[in-house]
């Protein structure tokens, strides 16, 4: 069955679109369509969190409610879901728990960032756990901007509104949405417009391969964090779009050796699985963006639009994961770091898309360690992000893969690094100096916003010995950092 319209559910009642421009956003169907302009907007990047909405969907068989950025966002994402605003949290005239306690607390000054700052806090209201750490807290605010209040009071009305339990008119009625969204869920291919003018949204794996065969110029997407921007600070134009996030590639399998992560797997799902990984790994992912970047956007995507200062190429490189690819029925599978040709450009065809990701576990007596550098600490672009996978046997290093992003064109291994650590002594640092000045071998960085070449060279250097020291022994205490304009000063 395929379907001529997006479905969605809002203030209790199905909406259903037929006519729409493929890339609308979320945002502008907010303010220009249904004039709800609670809903800001203000980087139009996905950076400040001012339009962050919730999103709930039905997940495992509970609600889930996601804070996204609406300027970003696709309307054609929407279908199956409920969207939340900042208009809609009242109840009868009386606040959300939310509203009152920043009220109550002082937590918004010019108010423009504050329907954003509600929404992400309105998520984390819904969230499991402890809701009142404040680690969690600022976490949960990390993609959202404030240039006057501070904070501080922003943070503690969080505590206080999270101190009891997610008691409000969405926890009561919970019951009546799942089923309500379990109907809108109908399993159908969705095909909105013309063969020169569409948004689809297939309802499987097979239909997507020969939807994107037929439209091999179509522009996919799963999250749009990436695309998006194309839309609001490009401005192309974007004629035919595929969603992939309805084609089943949003499976996790786990074997004894590895993680096969679909495409379409969020970030923010394959947190736990990475950072079991090793929780390097799972530090970074929390690192990647905001909670509004990691529950849109997905394993796939950050792989497939072949960034150099993407955060995840360098950590599966380094780990030896491999792609699987798909064009018709033919899929094919390659080590990552092939993938990457040259900047922008990747190994794959016309009409071929990216399916899985497969990313291998640690074997025994293999260490990993990986450090991300960026000006600010949290949702921040990458400078330098260097991986590390380390295999030692009686004190000596047999195995080395190691992989920067930010270094290159591409993500890339550092291979006369790797030459110069093979059958060195883990404990010998003259060694591990040895293997950091083969960086200037294997990476001619660009100077660019965020660091200039001999920035990243300095800082790629001292990450390499950085990782040894911590493998040899070295307190993390002591080698880690929070402000990257330390690390040109770590080693001397």
């Amino acid at each position: 069955m395929t379907r001529g319209c997006i479905q969605f559910r809002r203030r209790d009642r199905i909406v259903r679109l037929e006519r729409f421009s493929p890339q609308s956003t979320v945002l502008d169907w907010l303010r220009i369509e249904e004039r709800s302009t609670g809903t800001k907007e203000g980087c139009a990047e996905g950076d400040c969190g001012a339009c962050t909405v919730v999103i709930a969907r039905e997940q495992d068989g509970r609600l889930n409610y996601e804070p996204v950025n609406a300027c970003i966002v696709t309307l054609g994402q929407l279908d199956g879901c409920e969207l939340i605003t900042v208009e809609d949290l009242a109840d009868e005239g009386r606040l959300h728990p939310v509203q009152t306690a920043l009220a109550a607390g002082h937590g918004s000054q010019c108010g423009f960032c504050t329907p954003g700052i509600v929404m992400s806090l309105f998520a984390h209201f819904h969230g499991e756990g402890d809701r009142t750490d404040r680690a969690g807290i600022n976490d949960a605010l990390a993609g959202n901007l404030c240039r006057c209040t501070g904070y501080r009071s922003i943070v503690d009305a969080a505590r206080k509104a999270c101190a009891g339990p997610a008691t409000d008119r969405f926890a009561a009625r919970q019951g009546e949405t799942l089923a309500a969204l379990k109907q809108l869920n109908d399993g159908a291919n969705i095909f909105v417009g013309n063969d020169t003018h569409f948004f689809a949204s297939p309802s499987s794996e097979s239909l997507l391969a020969l939807l994107f065969e037929r439209h091999p110029d179509a522009r996919i997407i799963a999250g749009a964090t990436d695309v998006g921007l194309w839309i609001t600070k490009k401005l192309l134009t974007l004629d035919k779009i595929i969603h992939v996030g309805r084609a089943g590639l949003d499976r996790i399998e786990e074997t004894a050796d590895a993680f096969q992560f679909g495409a379409a797997v969020t970030l923010a799902r394959a947190m736990s699985s990475l950072a079991s990984i090793d929780p390097d790994i799972g530090e970074i992912v929390r690192r990647f963006g905001s909670v509004q970047v990691r529950v849109a956007g997905t394993v796939g995507g950050s792989i497939a639009n072949a960034s150099p200062i993407g955060d995840l190429a360098p950590l599966f490189i380094a780990l030896g994961g491999t792609i699987e690819l798909r064009k018709g029925n033919a899929i094919r599978n390659l080590p990552l770091e092939q993938f990457f040709i040259s900047y922008g450009k990747q190994d794959r065809e016309p009409g071929e898309f990216v399916r899985s990701l497969s990313v291998p576990k640690l074997p025994p007596a293999t260490f990993f360690k990986a450090f991300k550098i960026s000006k600010r600490f949290d949702e921040d672009i990458t400078a330098v992000l260097g991986a590390f996978r380390i295999g030692v046997e009686a004190g000596r290093i047999i195995s080395a893969r190691v992989a920067f992003g930010g270094m290159a064109a591409t993500p890339k291994r550092a291979l006369a690094v790797e030459g110069a650590l093979l059958d060195t002594s883990l404990d010998d640092s003259a060694a591990w100096r040895n293997a950091a000045e083969k960086i200037g071998d294997d990476f001619t960085p660009l100077t660019d916003m965020r660091a200039s070449a001999e920035y990243r060279n300095r800082v790629a250097k001292n990450l390499v010995i950085k990782a040894l020291a911590e493998i040899a022994g070295a307190s993390s205490g002591a080698t880690r950092i929070l402000d990257s304009r330390e690390a040109v000063d770590v080693v001397r």
